[in-house]
């Protein structure tokens, strides 16, 4: 049976990071990935709607701008 431990010491593995924020007014889900933000969730806690963050990606310059919503708020509707 293979060591716990030594899986997330596994170079071949990505680096996984997850960030639980909470306050009186909401809670913010952060998962990173090599470093990386790939989401951003914002839950409120006083009755508004959920919703995610679109992090810029840092590393890929040459498509800035070309998704246009990064940094933007955005809200799933019609989510089963």
């Amino acid at each position: 049976m293979p060591d716990e431990g030594a899986a997330a010491t596994d170079p071949r593995e990505p680096a996984v990071k997850r960030t639980h924020i909470e306050d009186d007014n909401a809670r913010i889900d952060e998962l990173r990935i090599r470093g990386q933000t790939k989401s951003i969730t914002v839950q409120p806690k006083r009755g508004g709607v959920p919703y995610e963050v679109v992090p810029l990606d840092a590393r890929d310059n040459s498509q800035k701008g070309a998704r246009g919503a990064e940094g933007q708020s955005v809200w799933h509707f019609l989510s089963f």
